[in-house]
């Protein structure tokens, strides 16, 4: 056993050697870059930085670190080759565009660089042509920006400021070799192997401990390794003489473990991502929801919250709200891991005031995940862009044999299209087709699934319902379901503070109610009364509507399909964007808002952001995102006729976008609902807040404590 172990030793010492030592000597004998390139800084190892203002986090003023000083680059010559090499050594996969004359501001020190030219390969800007380093005509007028694709490349730290490093022996991919080959998926135990060059090597074993296990585990995706504990046993002192015939006539004892386990309760959560381990932070205090704010925000602690929820350790520690802004408190700021604790409450933090943060800052994670293969059983075809097509799944006949098949395209809609967008690691779903007549390009014209209905949360769509003989009443080809993904998506919020200050009853006469009776915003027993004599009795509010997303918020139909309202003075493009609901304690709906038709603008902004949408003159429609569509309480239809309740405790309920019409992010916070209390003449809300706000805890507690909070009748 020794000599084996030995002899391993030295195989792995032998091929490092063939591998390293040719490339030592080509190092020491290379000669030096020709002039028509920037000469190789001597001693100082360069540092690259995106700054300026305003600016996403992947885009900004490109600023290099040379001979202990920050400077820029001038745009002469500029170009997006440049832009590319430049993107990959801060860690970006590819540039998509770059700016010119200071967009973001100008820079103060040195022009490093100017008339930069690369063909788009090189590792680095050094490699490229220039006037030299220091050598520019350039004034800070001109500096140069780069707007990067907003994916990191394998093994880069997530930071601002790269330090660059021109390391071919970089460790990137790990996989583990099943010892016996099995098609079972995730992998859990075998051989770690690392990506090199074209192919994939061992690891010596030789020091190899259980921290070094935990790592690997944790980038393929697992939350730590696993423990052989006693307590696991179900036997125990087992000692045989040896002439047993069976482990029975053993002296032996049995476990009396406890095996009831300990529940724990769930702190923190991810929200808003389009894949499975990514998304916004936010964690639970004081039964309430809030978010975390990125100041040094780190890999570290992005690990302890993708472990806490039982992924790997974290590929990206996202900052600048990068999976879309948060609606409730922020609770954490500065937070502080040093990556092997439990909990991220168990971490260093600041806690918060007003003028630490805002939501724009909210922190991200994107955790590693075991690999499932699950995208090898779907795909797109005859789409544009690899982000569009028919779906086409792999199926197994009876005789084993595998092959493409089409999905029924009836029902099909937006959730399911959510779920194959994210099998398929294209991100969200923009629309759900039930017709791909327009991509006819493959000879797969036999459906084997239908009835497909998600709720949107799957991996796969094998874990959808579905027909489990197939039904589907248009067998052609051109029926079949299709999907167009995006690597963004709206969110939509109702701002449920703004319900409960804006709450009043008014007893309005039937003379004013004409316009609201044909757009049937009144209820059913309104068409039996003595018109024009008589009142209804409505409840109103305010609603505002928030997109706290990364996309702007459309309507489905397009322009030739909206709706005309001479009442109203313009055209609604959605028939239901919003409904209004009057609950009893048990959930049984007592009175709804017949708000049919909707027009979306934008009303107001934050800060920075310009509107984009307006109803008036046939205009465009939609939410930019950091904006939102108020319907303020005296607009017509923004009501819920009350005429027929009785007095007593009820629940209002709002939800955005019911029939998931449009795609987004997030669907959970699309309702709010307040507690209610009505006496007959005067109305209470106490306790509006969006649906996934509080804890479970707090939501039980919800319709037990009704209180009295606003008392406003006109």
């Amino acid at each position: 056993m020794k000599t084996s172990r030995w002899w391993q030793q030295c195989s792995v010492i032998s091929f490092l050697l063939a591998v390293w030592l040719p490339a030592w000597i080509m190092a020491q004998t290379t000669p030096p870059i020709q002039s028509t390139t920037s000469p190789k800084p001597q001693n100082d190892r360069l540092q690259f930085r995106l700054v300026g203002y305003p600016r996403k986090h992947n885009e900004g003023r490109i600023e290099i670190f040379y001979k202990g000083e920050w400077g820029t680059i001038c745009d002469d010559d500029f170009s997006l080759s440049n832009a590319n090499v430049l993107c990959r050594q801060l860690g970006f996969v590819s540039a998509t565009g770059w700016t010119h004359s200071a967009k973001y501001g100008k820079g103060l020190g040195k022009i490093w660089l100017d008339n930069v030219q690369c063909n788009g390969g090189e590792k680095s800007i050094e490699l490229c042509k220039s006037r030299g380093w220091g050598n520019s005509d350039c004034t800070h007028d001109e500096d140069a920006g780069v707007v990067c694709k907003d994916e990191r490349l394998p093994g880069f730290v997530h930071s601002n400021i790269i330090d660059v490093q021109m390391d071919e022996n970089k460790v990137e991919k790990v996989r583990l070799r099943p010892v016996v080959p099995t098609k079972k998926m995730p992998v859990t135990e075998g051989v770690v192997e690392i990506k090199y060059r074209n192919g994939w090597v061992q690891i010596c074993d030789v020091g190899w401990t259980s921290k070094n296990t935990r790592v690997i585990c944790g980038m393929l995706g697992f939350p730590d390794e696993k423990k052989r504990q006693k307590n696991q046993y179900h036997l125990h002192s087992v000692a045989c003489v040896g002439t047993e015939v069976h482990l029975a006539a053993c002296p032996l004892e049995f476990n009396k473990g406890n095996y009831r386990g300990r529940l724990r309760m769930i702190t923190v959560r991810l929200k808003g991502g389009a894949k499975l381990g990514e998304g916004r932070v936010e964690v639970l205090r004081n039964n309430e929801w809030g978010t975390v704010c990125d100041d040094r925000w780190t890999l570290l602690s992005a690990s302890v919250v993708c472990r806490e929820l039982g992924f790997g350790s974290a590929k990206e520690a996202l900052t600048g709200a990068r999976m879309g802004q948060g609606m409730g408190p922020i609770h954490m700021n500065e937070v502080l891991c040093l990556g092997t604790e439990k909990s991220m409450w168990n971490c260093g933090f600041k806690n918060i005031t007003s003028e630490d943060c805002q939501h724009v800052e909210d922190a991200a994670v994107r955790c590693n995940t075991p690999y499932m293969a699950l995208e090898n059983s779907i795909r797109l075809t005859g789409g544009r862009t690899r982000y569009e097509g028919r779906v086409e799944v792999l199926s197994t006949e009876a005789n084993g044999t595998r092959s493409w098949g089409l999905i029924c395209g009836g029902a099909w809609g937006t959730k399911e299209a959510m779920v194959a967008c994210r099998q398929l690691g294209l991100g969200y779903a923009n629309h759900g087709l039930q017709e791909t007549w327009y991509w006819d390009s493959s000879n797969v014209t036999e459906m084997v699934m239908s009835g497909v209905k998600c709720t949107g949360n799957e991996m796969s769509l094998s874990h959808c319902q579905h027909h489990r003989t197939v039904s589907c009443q248009k067998t052609a080809a051109k029926f079949s379901a299709g999907v167009i993904c995006s690597e963004t998506a709206s969110d939509l919020v109702p701002n449920a503070p703004l319900v409960q200050q804006s709450v009043y009853i008014e007893d309005r006469p039937l003379h004013m109610l004409y316009c609201a009776a044909e757009e049937n915003c009144l209820s059913k027993s309104a068409a039996s009364a003595n018109w024009p004599y008589g009142h209804r009795r409505l409840l109103r509010f305010s609603s505002q509507i928030h997109n706290i997303g990364r996309a702007d918020f459309r309507p489905k139909a397009g322009r030739h399909s909206w709706v005309w309202h001479a009442c109203h003075g313009h055209y609604h493009s959605m028939d239901i964007f919003t409904h209004y609901d009057l609950l009893s304690s048990n959930g049984t709906k007592v009175a709804e808002g017949h708000k049919a038709s909707f027009c979306l603008e934008d009303t107001e902004c934050h800060e920075g952001i310009s509107k984009r949408y307006e109803c008036a003159n046939f205009g465009e429609q939609g939410i930019t995102v950091g904006c939102w569509d108020l319907y303020r309480h005296d607009i017509d239809c923004q009501w819920i006729d009350i005429t027929d309740i009785k007095p007593g405790n009820y629940i209002l309920q709002i939800v955005i976008n019911p029939n998931f019409e449009v795609a987004e992010s997030d669907f959970t916070n699309n309702a709010m609902k307040c507690n209610c209390k009505y006496d007959g003449h005067r109305i209470w809300l106490h306790n509006c807040h969006m649906g996934d706000a509080f804890s479970e805890e707090a939501e039980r507690r919800f319709e037990k404590y009704p209180g009295q909070f606003n008392n406003q009748i006109s």
